[in-house]
């Protein structure tokens, strides 16, 4: 079922004979759970049109390295592989993703699109919308519960979107059926990029090279397969030691999650299929969370700049921006993990080597970063850079909130004290008190 809530007509042009039904994939590039490729399929059934895939693969992606190129590129040759045995070609062109979709759609009776939340993705699809001509259609398939369904406006806190989320989340919990492919569009000459080898991919692209590739291997195939073990292994203690940082009992989904090589839809419905507090604790994650950071990145056009932060917390934080601190570090410092703080430091370090933190160290990271700092605002760029540098994940609605709530977002307001003013405080002794944290510290080392 592809409910109409996630169907969003972005232009008023009138389908016109074409060669072929175009599904410009940029959001989503999975064959696995999407519910924009089932649209797809259904209008190509409707049409008795091949259905045919195009992926935009621009080297200038904003903030976007090595790291998050190899991560992606990977995950291309997965949905490339999988599209070409349903008999779906997809089209990989070294090209700003809107030019190339307005060039290929030329021959198209209709274009169907996938939703993205950052303003680049946005300003896509209006160009698209704005110059094409056939209809554009965009289909949501990367949340639960669609965006504008769920709240027609940018949500104060967890607790105001969770309640209309939980209004409407069973009639969005339901399985995507996969559709039959009725005429192949493998016979189509196009000119596409060969994504075989995903390093000599890149080496062509002229990627930023100053990241080298994480440890974790992009594509729905290897996602599933870590989502598989993780509710197997996993899931019945996740409520109890997700948060711990000497443990790993998270589920690793957040890289699958950011590039769309995973639903969440597809994570929802299995987790929902296993009763406990682990299931309850992980949907609260998947679903109301992160669900949070789309709206706030969605209705806030500050979304990646400290104005993005509620009014009470910017004007805290700037009174107290003249506090005296105990240690000051710089860019260069923080980026080398070169602190007085080795819990601090193992975060880091771990960011670096790994492609990702641990979520809750990734909360402490951002607070000491604003303690550390001579400026709420500088502190702010400077946990944005590190985070879009280094985690696969960065340059993500997720990571824009999370950087956001170490600054006061989604929060209340605290008792009051130096630096902070009234946001939350964190230490290295709730560390110690809460964690046997050294232990954290030692696996950190034996990373690198």
């Amino acid at each position: 079922m592809i409910q109409e809530d996630r169907i969003k007509y972005l232009n008023d042009e009138s389908a016109v004979k074409g060669d072929y039904i175009l599904y410009w994939m940029q959001s989503s590039p999975r064959s696995h759970y999407n519910h924009a490729l089932e649209f797809a399929l259904e209008k190509s059934r409707e049409m008795d049109l091949p259905l045919l895939c195009f992926f935009g693969l621009t080297p200038d992606f904003p903030e976007a390295n090595h790291r998050h190129y190899q991560f992606l590129v990977e995950g291309l040759k997965d949905t490339q592989k999988s599209l070409q045995e349903k008999n779906i070609q997809m089209v990989v062109q070294n090209i700003s993703p809107e030019k190339g979709a307005l060039e290929i759609s030329k021959e198209a009776a209709l274009t169907i699109t996938d939703q993205g939340y950052l303003s680049i993705q946005r300003q896509w699809h209006q160009e698209l919308a704005n110059n094409i001509e056939v209809p554009l259609i965009q289909i949501e398939s990367n949340v639960v519960v669609p965006l504008e369904t769920a709240s027609p406006k940018e949500e104060y806190s967890a607790g105001t979107l969770r309640r209309k989320i939980h209004k409407v989340l069973e009639f969005f919990m339901v399985p995507l059926k996969e559709r039959k492919v009725y005429k192949s569009s493998m016979d189509f000459d196009f000119d596409s990029m060969d994504i075989s080898n995903p390093g000599v991919t890149l080496q062509k692209l002229k990627v930023d090279k100053s990241v080298p590739a994480s440890i974790f291997t992009g594509g729905t195939s290897t996602g599933i397969k870590i989502f598989e073990s993780f509710l197997k292994n996993k899931l019945n203690h996740f409520a109890d030691l997700r948060n711990n940082p000497t443990e790993n009992f998270l589920s690793n989904m957040s890289p699958y999650l950011h590039f769309g090589h995973i639903s969440p839809l597809y994570l929802a419905l299995e987790v929902s299929k296993r009763s406990g507090v682990g299931s309850d604790a992980y949907l609260e994650e998947l679903i109301i969370r992160r669900e949070l950071s789309m709206n706030m990145v969605y209705y806030n056009p500050h979304y990646d700049k400290f104005d993005c932060l509620p009014d009470w917390a910017k004007k805290t934080l700037l009174e107290h921006r003249n506090d005296p601190r105990e240690y000051e570090y710089s860019l260069e410092e923080l980026e080398n993990a070169l602190t007085h703080d080795p819990y601090w430091n193992a975060a880091q370090k771990e960011m670096v080597i790994t492609g990702k933190m641990h979520g809750y160290m990734r909360m402490y990271w951002g607070k000491k970063i604003l303690e550390w700092v001579d400026d709420p605002r500088k502190a702010y760029d400077m946990a944005l850079y590190l985070n879009d540098k280094y985690e696969i994940d960065g340059r993500d609605p997720n990571g824009f909130t999370g950087v956001a709530w170490c600054f006061g977002k989604h929060d209340r307001a605290w008792k009051e004290r130096e630096i902070f003013g009234k946001v939350r405080y964190m230490n290295d002794n709730g560390l110690r008190r809460k964690f046997k944290i050294d232990l954290y510290v030692d696996k950190v080392k034996n990373m690198g």
